[in-house]
């Protein structure tokens, strides 16, 4: 897979605010394409949330035709509602690239730090101020969601900068293809 001349939507789902960042793969660095927020409070029924980031996730997609999604995971907390609702969240978004065929790659909040800053328990704001000066951002949406979604896309430039890059499935079919020893019939 190129490392360059590729675009990457990057998405922090949310059932509140949607943040997302999209970047164009190039050397020495990326150049940041679009940064924004979906802000989903007003929405009172959760279906009509899921299917605002889904449509918003499709938007962003059919407007800048990204070659991969990359995707904040949810975190393990402690209330199991919360944590429902964000994977559905994060599905909604994630079924929207698949429809489109984009290939996916999930990173944990603390892997996306780790990569952005060179610690996983670095904070929002650390992420931001990382971003802003090394994507030379000047206009910055206040919600630290948006850089959220940037660092995703961000840190998925990085790892597939490197050797060792992940497995990524457009499907459930292409994943049954690239692993039959996985799956029992």
């Amino acid at each position: 897979m190129k490392t360059q001349d590729r675009i990457i939507l990057g998405i922090d789902p949310g059932t509140s605010i949607m943040g997302y960042g999209i970047i164009q793969a190039s050397k020495p660095k990326p150049t940041i394409l679009a940064i924004g927020v979906v802000n989903l409070k007003k929405y009172k029924d959760h279906y009509v949330t899921i299917k605002t980031i889904y449509d918003k996730t499709y938007s962003l997609i059919d407007q800048y035709l990204p070659d991969e999604l990359a995707i904040e995971a949810p975190f393990y907390g402690k209330n199991i509602q919360s944590m429902l609702k964000l994977g559905r969240a994060q599905g909604a978004a994630i079924s929207a690239a698949l429809n489109r065929d984009i290939p996916i790659f999930e990173y944990a909040p603390r892997k996306i730090k780790m990569s952005i800053t060179g610690n996983g328990n670095a904070s929002k704001e650390q992420v931001a101020a990382f971003l802003t000066s090394y994507l030379s951002i000047e206009d910055i949406p206040d919600s630290l969601d948006a850089t959220d979604g940037l660092a995703a896309a961000v840190c998925h430039y990085f790892q597939k900068s490197m050797p060792g890059e992940k497995k990524s499935y457009k499907s459930w079919k292409d994943f049954v293809n690239k692993n039959p020893g996985k799956v029992k019939g």
